[in-house]
């Protein structure tokens, strides 16, 4: 039977596609007996934890407010985030940004440099600026601390065309706020996530696969789940319909997937996943995945899949729990114990969906 993908909603075309990718993928596969076992682990340490919305506000770099400004920084943060692995294995030459005396990397590199530049007078939050953003501007914006001896972020062209396409399309069609785009979802996180995907081109996560079109969207559903947890499901936060959106598939879950025996990968997978890891340890160029190869949309849509079964189990067993509280577990159990996980190895691809 030929796949058809949902036309209603754009969350659902994410699980359709997670679906359909978990039943054709010949290199990664969502073995139940692990995810019975990972859904009573991550149950019992999230329930012992207490863990909740209320983490999302706990870091220093993220808006601790929840008002109109924390959705235009929200915006403009989840428009830029994407690709922060690093090519060199000594942390002292990779991309960092130090903000009150702290050294960031990854993910929190971006909150960093994003936070710096509004102190410094550059609005990053002010559609008008992006849209008008140059590249020389834009590299300011993300220096690293030593660019002698550090490397760039990643992909500085790119993310020029995203800041100048999201704040064109702000002042084109929502009044120049991201607010104004909340408002017209009308309480809905699924048609949040539609019109992103809609009106911002950046944010079309979609891929061939098997002959088929599939939809992951990971920028655009942790955008809407950044403000839901950022309002705590209330106000401008509240979306009747939050828990249709699905895990965000990157390269970090995937690899805490992996831990708990959630998911699984081939031999010649893994194989090429530990030589490309080998590779970066030796100060050598990774054997990066193309965005959109085959086993690259294996993983992230398996991965999606994992995490909608170990949410089920979860469900099954009395307690409840969505998909986003999964994958702001899972994210921040990687980033917690990278050691414990170093032997698991990530995939590099260079793309601007995650």
């Amino acid at each position: 039977m030929p796949f058809v993908q949902p036309r209603s909603d754009a969350a659902e075309r994410v699980l359709a596609s997670a679906q359909f990718i978990n039943a054709r993928s010949s290199d990664v596969s969502v073995p139940e007996d692990g995810v019975r076992q990972a859904a009573q682990e991550i149950m019992g340490q999230m329930t012992r934890t207490g863990y909740s919305t209320a983490e999302w506000k706990k870091h220093a770099l993220l808006p601790s407010v929840a008002d109109s400004a924390a959705l235009e920084w929200i915006f403009v943060a989840d428009a830029l985030n994407f690709s922060f692995w690093p090519t060199r294995a000594r942390r002292e030459e990779q991309y960092t940004v130090t903000l009150d005396g702290v050294a960031y990397r990854g993910y929190w590199s971006l909150c960093a440099a994003i936070n710096r530049a509004l102190r410094e007078g550059i609005d990053m939050t002010d559609a008008q600026c992006l849209a008008d953003m140059t590249l020389e501007r834009l590299a300011h914006v993300f220096r690293t601390d030593d660019p002698r001896t550090q490397e760039p972020i990643p992909m500085l062209d790119d993310r020029l065309q995203v800041v100048r396409e999201a704040g064109q399309v702000l002042l084109a069609k929502y009044g120049g706020r991201f607010a104004n785009v909340v408002a017209e979802c009308a309480g809905s996180a699924q048609r949040l996530v539609e019109l992103v995907v809609r009106d911002f081109a950046s944010f079309r996560d979609e891929h061939q696969f098997a002959g088929q079109t599939v939809c992951l969207y990971k920028r655009a559903q942790i955008l809407v789940a950044d403000v839901w947890a950022c309002f705590e499901g209330r106000g401008l936060g509240c979306f009747d319909d939050i828990d249709h959106i699905t895990m965000f598939a990157d390269y970090r879950v995937p690899q805490a997937l992996c831990h708990f025996g959630a998911l699984q990968y081939s031999p010649r997978l893994r194989a090429h996943l530990e030589q490309s890891e080998a590779a970066v340890r030796r100060g050598d160029a990774p054997d990066m995945l193309p965005s959109g190869h085959p086993w690259e949309v294996e993983i992230r849509g398996n991965s999606i899949w994992a995490v909608q079964r170990i949410r089920q189990h979860i469900l099954d067993a009395g307690t409840s729990v969505n998909a986003i509280l999964l994958d702001f577990y899972l994210w921040d159990y990687a980033k917690e114990h990278a050691a414990d996980m170093s032997a698991i190895p990530i995939h590099h691809t260079r793309s601007i969906f995650y």
